[in-house]
């Protein structure tokens, strides 16, 4: 336990920087899914759209992403996640600006959706979490908690800051505003922090004109080709279906229970502060106890969520209780999935296994949101959506227990040997 101490102490004096820089891209990478949901209302009124409608738009983005997931990760496996990451920054900012633009024809709305997704591919949460993990190996669990605060960043920020700029500016001038704010924030940050051992490992061995030593663990298709990878897909694919829908929607759930747009957001924002200690706790725990297990207990608290929402009144304190329990599993959701991935199949090909665990979150993603907006207009409440969470979380916590433990050989790290 000292040694690995030890090596943990080491690994933050010498990168604890890097998760930090991470974090804040990672946050950049879904500012238009957790900030799009203060923009449907008033989107939808302006235009005379549904629900539906309006967030079709975020469904085509990510089913977008979720096929472009794999050969991205490949990607960052071949060139590094430096140069992705600055150029994505930049890219995903101006595309959120540019969805106010939307002009109310469907097609309109659909290409900029799909600008927004182009944009968003070179800063999907492989870039960000692969280098995290090339740099930290005794610490991965709390180094990748810290990189993926960065959702928890955009859960409390975006929500909150769109609301305000919405009341003061008008829904189009907001989501310009907020995309300048945000890269005047992240992009400098990435720009002069953010290097994974990737970049440094093909820098050295551009200078050596050498080839970079191989990072440990499975080829490609092995990993493909295990069970344990089709279940780490079912457990992504239910679980962002069921949260994200539910988050996107949670301030018009709480604004159903009779509070202002402003009090909904607050309310909201509750998850993303619950995610933090989430994120950190998992993180902690994840370097001690048997991930799996862990992540099994942690993805049943939105069960107890959802039954709040259901039967507990509608107070702002069992709301809020809700919103803890959902953020809380949403800041492990992702750390546990990274973690597990960097433990079964090693770092060798996890740009590339991974992408293919983010394809499924992104399906989710893209179908989650519809669902919920597809449930409320056709029984104008969302109680059968989150009775439906209940199996799903229930399904995943299940699939998670299951799985045998790692090989440790998968991530025994060397260091290159390059002149």
């Amino acid at each position: 336990m000292s040694g690995n101490s030890d090596g943990a102490f080491a690994e933050w004096r010498r990168y604890g920087i890097l998760p930090i820089a991470a974090a804040l891209g990672y946050a950049t990478c879904v500012i238009h899914i957790y900030g799009l949901g203060v923009y449907i209302e008033p989107i939808s009124k302006e235009f005379g759209w549904s629900r539906t409608a309006t967030t079709v738009g975020l469904t085509l983005s990510t089913v977008i992403q979720a096929l472009c997931a794999i050969p991205i990760g490949m990607a960052v496996d071949r060139f590094g996640p430096r140069k992705m990451a600055i150029i994505g920054v930049a890219l995903t900012c101006a595309a959120f600006a540019n969805l106010s633009t939307a002009t109310g024809d469907m097609a309109n709305w659909y290409l900029i959706w799909i600008v927004m997704s182009l944009a968003s591919l070179p800063i999907q949460a492989t870039i960000w979490t692969s280098a995290v993990a090339s740099r930290f190996h005794a610490s991965r669990g709390i180094a990748l908690a810290v990189t993926l605060c960065g959702a928890s960043v955009a859960l409390i920020v975006f929500p909150f800051l769109g609301t305000e700029l919405i009341q003061f500016y008008g829904w189009r001038e907001a989501m310009r505003i907020e995309a300048l704010i945000w890269l005047a924030i992240a992009w400098p940050i990435v720009f002069f922090l953010f290097r994974g051992a990737q970049d440094e490992r093909k820098a050295k061995a551009a200078e050596a004109q050498a080839a970079p030593a191989p990072l440990p663990g499975m080829s490609l298709l092995d990993g493909l080709k295990t069970t344990i990878f089709l279940r780490l897909l079912v457990v992504a694919l239910l679980f962002t279906f069921a949260m994200i829908g539910l988050n996107v929607h949670f301030p018009l759930i709480v604004k159903g229970y009779g509070f202002t747009p402003l009090e909904a957001a607050g309310l909201a924002s509750v998850i993303g502060w619950a995610s933090i200690p989430g994120r950190i706790v998992t993180g902690f725990m994840l370097d001690r106890l048997r991930a799996s297990l862990v992540g099994a207990v942690a993805f049943l608290l939105p069960a107890i969520a959802c039954a709040i929402l259901l039967y507990g009144g509608g107070s702002a304190l069992s709301i809020g209780v809700a919103a803890a329990f959902i953020g809380f599993t949403l800041g492990a959701e992702v750390d546990v999935l990274v973690y597990l991935t960097t433990r079964y199949f090693g770092l060798r090909n996890f740009g590339g296994l991974y992408g293919g665990i983010l394809a499924a979150l992104s399906v989710g993603t893209a179908f989650g949101p519809l669902a919920a907006s597809k449930v409320f207009d056709l029984w104008t409440s969302y109680d059968p959506f989150l009775t439906a969470t209940l199996a799903m979380m229930g399904l995943s916590s299940l699939l998670l227990a299951s799985l045998p433990r790692p090989r440790p050989e998968l991530n025994e790290m060397k260091e290159p040997a390059l002149a």
